[in-house]
């Protein structure tokens, strides 16, 4: 019989493992939640679910603070709340780039699923391009998912990752997304027309989103052409304290 999701237990766990980190006096200390992969994958499930109730271009409201890349500095992003809040006391919207390079991607994607999980309406995850197998299977995911647990369980975030949402909206002015405007982006109703799940193609409006780093002359050039002068600002790769569409703090992601 499958044992039920608790999810305040998993998140209690996660947090816990910085404490035991950080008390550790060992320069070869390592930290690690041990979290069973039978939880892991319940948490993927629940995710999952979830993440397919709400749709592929979200649209928020302030105040929601806005996250850039992760990268598995799992630490990092405990700093991030430790300024910030935790949630439910602030909200937040974060870009992409959960996992990849940094040590812990699997403590990283599973704190972000079980506030997700436990706050759906308060707490989003856009794709970034390392939430595609072609490259975590490459820059650390996939080692650390097979090290620690096994491939099977790779595959299972990997259909999670397929399933997350593109891009966001905040009170109808700012536009966010992990990459970057596309030129083939006409009218929002082609985000919202994307049917998930879905593999990143190598081109086209979906690739655009979640890869392109347009230069400002680019990037002037084709938000005229697509008529997107009404947006106050466009978010890509930062951090953002967001307080106002005509005020915001803004620094550079990690």
């Amino acid at each position: 019989m499958k044992s039920k999701l608790e999810v305040d237990k998993v998140i209690d766990q996660l947090l816990n493992a910085r404490k035991k980190y950080e008390k550790n006096p060992s320069s070869t200390k390592e930290l690690s939640a041990r979290l069973s992969e039978s939880t892991i994958r319940q948490l993927i499930a629940a995710c999952r679910e979830v993440t397919m109730e709400q749709p592929v271009l979200l649209e928020l409201e302030a105040p929601v603070h806005i996250v850039g890349d992760i990268h598995g500095q799992y630490i990092d992003l405990l700093r991030h709340f430790d300024k910030l809040g935790y949630p439910p006391n602030s909200n937040y919207l974060f870009l992409g780039d959960y996992v990849d390079r940094g040590k812990y991607s699997l403590e990283t994607i599973c704190l972000l699923m079980a506030y997700k999980i436990k706050y759906p309406k308060n707490f989003f995850l856009l794709r970034g391009n390392h939430e595609c197998a072609s490259i975590n299977r490459i820059y650390g995911f996939y080692d650390e998912c097979k090290r620690r647990y096994s491939v099977k369980l790779w595959k299972t975030f990997t259909d999670l990752f397929n399933c997350l949402p593109i891009a966001a909206i905040i009170e109808g002015t700012i536009f966010c997304m992990h990459g970057g405007l596309s030129p083939e982006l006409t009218d929002l109703k082609q985000i919202r027309a994307i049917t998930r799940p879905v593999n990143v193609p190598d081109s086209g409006l979906l690739c655009d989103l979640l890869w392109s780093d347009p230069d400002e002359v680019s990037l002037a050039k084709i938000g005229i052409a697509c008529g997107y002068a009404r947006w106050h600002l466009l978010i890509t790769h930062v951090v953002i304290d967001y307080s106002s569409a005509a005020a915001a703090r803004v620094w550079l992601g990690s």
